[in-house]
């Protein structure tokens, strides 16, 4: 039979060995419990591209709006909606809904509405009463303003409600209030690929009191908007089990094998140390 030499570190038990033996195991639970949490987890990965996501929309965009005008009676609020289509509606009513506000001389207009996909303008403004009021009070608070599928995922954050919480309150009551949108679609598709689609926009805004050659111009709360072509795509990931498996094993085996190898080190420093030791003595 061939006679293999086993080397002495490897079968003479040291002190020093079974430390770094603890320790290797302690590391290697420590990482292990690393990837594993990141195994576990959840990665959101986004992407930019130019396309239309959702086609089966119908060419349209659902809106909520929900805003109070705390000095201006509900008799007087309308909602009018106009774009570059050809739509012009004034006083548009449908699902929604006018609640008063300080007994009766303010007004929350909440509605949701769909708008083309083309550059246009939706505002609040009194041109869809009977009698227009010779100083209406366009002071406001903004409580929601988006656009699509509401989205609830705690990792994505984005402008989807850029105003909400917009208060206009200390303005001049009788400017008008032009708010520029650029709305950018958004995709988010799950592990199971269900994609989900909403919008995210960024906002200017500028307060004014408008004159022409008549004189003032009624005040309104104008959305001017405009659609980028950009599209942002968020995508959830999780690490694949064939990586986890790979990661761990490089892990397991990479500890070792540098821990054998400083104890490796360690002893047979010590061994040189005892036979100088021992030459000395004798």
């Amino acid at each position: 039979f061939p006679f293999f030499f086993v080397p002495k570190d490897l079968t003479q038990p040291t002190y020093t060995g079974a430390f770094i033996s603890i320790l290797c195991c302690v590391f290697i639970l420590f990482l292990f419990l690393s990837e594993l949490t990141g195994f576990i987890a959840t990665e959101i990965v986004n992407e930019l591209y130019v396309d239309d996501p959702d086609k089966d929309s119908g060419g349209k965009i659902d809106v909520s709006l929900n805003i109070s005008l705390p000095n201006l009676h509900c008799d007087l609020v309308g909602l009018d909606i106009q774009d570059e289509m050809g739509r012009h509606e004034v006083g548009h009513i449908d699902n929604s809904m006018k609640v008063p506000l300080n007994q009766g001389d303010g007004c929350r207009f909440e509605g949701e509405f769909t708008i083309n996909k083309v550059p246009g303008n939706f505002h609040v403004s009194t041109h869809s009463a009977t009698a227009q009021p010779q100083n209406p009070d366009m002071t406001h608070i903004i409580h929601k303003l988006a656009f699509g599928e509401k989205l609830q995922v705690q990792k994505v954050q984005g402008a989807f409600n850029a105003l909400g919480g917009a208060d206009r309150l200390s303005s001049n009551p009788l400017a008008s209030h032009d708010y520029i949108l650029k709305i950018v679609p958004t995709v988010y598709e799950d592990l199971s690929g269900r994609q989900r689609f909403s919008y995210q926009y960024t906002v200017a805004n500028k307060e004014y009191v408008a004159y022409s050659h008549t004189g003032r111009i009624i005040p309104a709360i104008w959305f001017r908007y405009d659609l980028s072509p950009i599209t942002v795509k968020y995508t959830e990931r999780r690490q694949p089990i064939y990586r986890f498996i790979t990661t761990i094993c490089a892990i397991v085996g990479g500890t070792f094998t540098v821990a054998g190898i400083i104890d490796s080190c360690i002893f047979t420093a010590s061994e040189a140390w005892k036979k100088i030791q021992i030459g000395k003595m004798s």
